[in-house]
């Protein structure tokens, strides 16, 4: 089962819930004015909506994000009249990452016995290779 969480088009402001509750009511007209604000930076990053929950507010683009549009959507939220941005923390991407879960898999070692392969096994030999530096596998017993 291969997992994969969400891309760099997400972006997350945590905040209190006043300020939260402030930005949500005009949640359209900051997406008309973030979306200025990055056509005016030439940038090719638009957001698509603006969701929240209890702690923070995400924006949602329309391609991947750089550190650049990140600035961009930043600097607007932090001049909003109504939004304490001492109560704001920094935007920054979501950090969930994928991940690979193998349980189970019957193979054949040299000495020709049946055993499975477990979460250990794979996990020493994807880390002999170079291009696994962060690999996390889980097993069920």
């Amino acid at each position: 089962m291969i997992s994969k969480g969400p891309s760099r088009k997400q972006v997350i402001i945590l905040m209190s819930s006043d300020n939260i509750s402030k930005f949500m009511k005009n949640s359209s007209l900051h997406v008309a004015n973030i979306n200025q604000s990055l056509r005016s930076m030439k940038s090719e990053v638009l957001v698509n909506f603006i969701r929240s929950d209890l702690t923070s507010i995400m924006v949602v683009t329309n391609k991947v994000t750089v550190q650049s549009d990140l600035y961009v959507i930043e600097n607007y939220i932090k001049n909003i009249d109504d939004i304490d941005s001492i109560n704001m923390d920094v935007p920054r991407f979501l950090q969930f990452k994928s991940y690979l879960k193998i349980i189970g898999i019957l193979y054949f070692p040299y000495n020709n016995s049946n055993e499975y392969l477990t979460s250990s096994d794979v996990e020493s030999i994807t880390k002999q290779n170079q291009n696994f530096d962060n690999i996390v596998l889980t097993s069920k017993p």
